[in-house]
């Protein structure tokens, strides 16, 4: 396997998006060939990934979180890109250490189980091909912002995810509500990458260079106020792009693309992009006490204020939407204390078992052919397969042990505890409405009887199997958390009895809640009109858009409508309408001169003459 690493780890990029190009030539005619040319890629990805966690453990040279970098297992070489002047160069370079290698594989692994379920629950689909395309243009996009070198090449990747992500919450873009979701979330999100992009200037110019590991070495020598600037920029990058407070409300609504979409990207890969980027450049946020205040923030509000919407949706993908906003709090909270290696590890297992939830709610919606939790009911006995492995992902979701959601996000629970025990307090409140919610969803969706009319059906091998591969990793991923940490270099206590005992209670009382709470479709009905103006609050998601809409949306269009009645209409318009009516006047005068009498014409040139001698015999005294 080693052989692999003489490959040079840009082709993790390249190669995906040939054959994303080469999907979208032959893949309408030979319709088995697209899916299996998009395997290629996250397979490719999840072997290099493994060797390269293989060469860095016989180095011996794990992650160096104060360098943000460790030995590459492999590099390519800097390639210039473009040049301003004589002393910028951009570059594009990519490097495999051990924090890529492990994202690596959550990307990998991730992405070639949503490939594979995607041939059951999109057959048939007119858009096929296109689909197959541009997943695997995404696992290559995906791939260059792990693998990146340089800041540039970070950027480059930032962006092709992000236009992977506008395509595939659009994919059936003749729904109006689908073109609408794709616009908003690339808005959204290039808000947050404006700042990533400002917060990469000032790093690059004061530096001096691109390469990530060279800037890194300049932070300690940059004024405070510089590098504090430049980190507020980078986390307001990471929190549009992981669907943080303020920024956030696009994530809900981009469950208008295909489920499998959802678990890819909106659950497992490029909304985690932002806590990677803050672990890779942490040494800027290290010297910036002012961001990870900001980090910490945006992850608090998020992970109870999203954990309470999640607890009365009834669309089973927005209870997950919701939910991963919250558990990406989570992460963002212990980024804010400085455990971004509890960040990563809950990732991870984040990873595993958030996706397997969303397949598993595809294969729920392919099957009965409804997103309403009330109309499901009694499907644990005619899907098993699904309702085993849902069961797996709720109860690590929920945290209890001894699954893998257990571990870390207790991990993040003892690490902002003891920084902040206020933050402590409301992620520990929001963990028990996680297990709320989980149970609430679980009964509704897999116990009592069936609420609709559809003949519900376990799903085909190509669906179920891989949530059986992703159910592995959700039980047992807790089990290495002591491995993740020494590839990582982390420093990490072991877990704290009383947090941990008293986040499993927590858990326990959550989880009783809301299976009591959900008594099928007619008790949850009235837990909500129980709750009033809250409950009704909580299921608008607090009014956020229709917040948004009229502080920012149509203040802006407002402001672009009079820009385009003043400037575009009465300038730019006016002058060019001045123009043709001063030549239009010019062409009327003229045209008088064409009488058609020679007379006329033959005393105008004698004038013309007589005045041009006139003119020359002045200019020549």
């Amino acid at each position: 396997m080693s052989g692999l690493l003489r490959i040079d780890p840009l082709y993790l990029a390249v190669v995906p998006g040939i054959l994303a190009l080469v999907i979208a030539l032959v893949g309408k005619r030979a319709r088995l060939a697209a899916p299996l040319l998009a395997l290629m890629g996250p397979l490719g990805t999840v072997a290099y990934g493994l060797a390269s966690l293989q060469a860095i453990a016989a180095a011996d040279d794990p992650f160096d979180p104060a360098l943000g970098t460790s030995a590459a297992a492999a590099a390519s070489p800097q390639r210039l890109w473009f040049v301003v002047g004589e002393d910028w160069f951009l570059r594009i370079s990519t490097a495999v250490d051990s924090l890529a290698a492990l994202m690596l594989l959550v990307v990998g692994v991730v992405a070639a189980c949503v490939v594979v379920f995607s041939i059951g629950y999109l057959h048939g689909d007119p858009g096929w091909a296109r689909y197959f395309a541009v997943i695997s243009l995404f696992v290559g996009s995906m791939n260059l912002v792990v693998i990146a070198a340089t800041l540039t090449t970070l950027f480059i990747g930032w962006e092709l995810v992000g236009a992977c992500s506008y395509l595939l919450i659009g994919f059936w873009f003749s729904k109006p509500s689908a073109a609408a979701a794709a616009t908003k979330a690339f808005l959204t999100t290039r808000v947050g990458d404006v700042g990533l992009l400002a917060g990469i200037a000032i790093l690059v110019t004061q530096a001096g260079t691109d390469v990530s590991s060279l800037v890194l070495d300049f932070v300690d020598t940059m004024p405070a106020g510089v590098v504090g600037a430049a980190a507020i920029c980078l986390a307001i990058g990471a929190i549009g792009k992981s669907a943080q407070f303020p920024l956030h409300a696009w994530l809900p609504d981009a469950m208008e693309g295909p489920t499998p979409v959802s678990a890819l990207i909106h659950a497992a890969t490029m909304v985690a992009a932002g806590v990677y980027l803050t672990a890779r450049l942490w040494p800027v946020f290290d010297a910036a006490p002012h961001a990870q205040m900001l980090l910490l923030t945006a992850g608090v509000i998020s992970a109870l204020g999203a954990a309470l919407v999640a607890a009365i949706q009834r669309d089973i993908k927005k209870v997950l939407a919701y939910s991963t906003i919250s558990q990406l709090g989570f992460m963002f909270a212990a980024l804010g204390v400085g455990a971004w290696g509890a960040a990563f590890f809950h990732l991870m297992t984040h990873a595993a078992f958030k996706a397997m939830l969303f397949l598993g709610s595809g294969s729920v919606i392919h099957s009965v052919g409804t997103q309403d939790v009330h109309e499901m009911g009694g499907l644990r006995r005619v899907m098993p397969v699904t309702f085993g492995t849902w069961l797996i992902g709720a109860l690590a979701l929920a945290g209890i042990a001894p699954l893998s959601g257990f571990f870390s996000k207790d991990a993040v629970l003892e690490s902002v505890w003891h920084a902040s025990p206020v933050a402590g307090s409301a992620l520990f409140v929001a963990s028990a409405v996680t297990a709320f919610y989980a149970a609430r969803v679980t009964r509704l969706v897999f116990f009592g009887t069936p609420n609709s009319d559809a003949h519900a059906h376990e799903a085909s091998a190509t669906m179920w199997v891989p949530l059986v591969v992703l159910a592995l990793p959700a039980a047992v991923l807790g089990l290495v958390h002591g491995a993740v940490v020494e590839v990582l270099a982390v420093h990490a206590e072991p877990l704290s009895v009383p947090i941990s005992a008293a986040a499993l209670a927590l858990a326990v009382i959550g989880g009783v809640a809301g299976w009591t709470a959900s008594r099928g479709p007619v008790g949850d009905a009235a837990t909500r009109r129980r709750l009033g103006t809250v409950g009704d609050t909580l299921a608008a998601a607090y009014h956020y858009d229709a917040l948004v809409d009229r502080a920012v949306v149509r203040p802006a269009v407002a402001v672009c409508r009079g820009l385009w009645a003043a400037g575009d209409r009465l300038i730019v318009d006016g002058f060019t309408v001045l123009l043709a009516l001063g030549a239009s006047l010019a062409g009327r005068g003229l045209s008088r001169l064409h009488s058609g009498d020679a007379q006329a014409y033959a005393a105008t040139i004698v004038a013309v003459a007589a005045l041009a001698l006139a003119a020359i015999s002045w200019i020549g005294r």
